[in-house]
């Protein structure tokens, strides 16, 4: 199948059934080639419906939870993003296009180094592939608009919600199997946070963060 009627498959059999029916978001997927962050051995899964494998045993997210992702945390033209977790660079391209600057922070070597690669052939210039553990944020990085965790997480790490500004969003899923739900965290004020879980689905677990103590005595 041509990679054009493969991708719009992908949006209007997978990605608007799944309650994404932003036009932004949906132009937005139209545009950005996901084929050209797939690595090649995997390319004729490019818009399927599943978790692409990535090197060192990591996966991409499937199509419909990047579009929803990004659907719930509206990205604006002025804002700065942080993306934990880099994979290989999609989700960080699709936040590039919509935001001012975005730093995208990737453990793994090998995968900061394929990330990197797909964003410079995709010519974004508003994108920063870094080498890091995103469980450890240097404090000179200062606060984002926008922290998207492209991974799962046993709770929301209270690090990175102190790196929020007021107004900002940060989207994680959150839990444990079987059920984990995707959850929005707003800044309200420099004090209040409103927290919404809406969806339910299942991810990888984001590397680097410790898993919640789940006792107390």
């Amino acid at each position: 199948m041509h990679p054009n009627q493969a991708r719009f498959n992908m949006i209007e059999q997978q990605i608007r059934p799944w309650n994404v029916l932003d036009l932004q978001v949906l132009e937005l997927l139209d545009h950005v080639h996901r084929d050209q962050f797939v690595p090649p051995a995997h390319q004729s899964l490019a818009f399927a419906d599943l978790e692409i494998p990535l090197p060192a045993g990591q996966c991409m997210l499937a199509p419909r939870l990047e579009a929803r992702l990004l659907q719930d945390l509206a990205v604006q033209p002025h804002e700065t993003v942080l993306e934990i977790g880099s994979g290989s660079g999609f989700m960080a391209a699709l936040l590039a296009h919509q935001a001012r600057k975005v730093l995208t922070l990737e453990i793994v070597p090998e995968l900061a180094a394929f990330a990197r690669d797909n964003l410079r052939r995709a010519g974004l210039d508003n994108v920063n592939v870094r080498e890091a553990d995103g469980s450890v944020l240097d404090a000179a990085l200062g606060s984002f608009d926008v922290i998207l965790l492209s991974g799962s997480v046993g709770q929301v790490p209270q690090h990175l919600l102190q790196r929020l500004t007021v107004g900002g969003r940060l989207a994680a899923i959150v839990g444990d199997e079987p059920v984990m739900n995707a959850t929005i965290v707003t800044r309200t004020s420099d004090t209040d946070l409103r927290t919404v879980a809406s969806w339910e689905t299942v991810v990888q677990r984001l590397q680097g963060f410790a898993e919640p103590e789940r006792f107390r005595f």
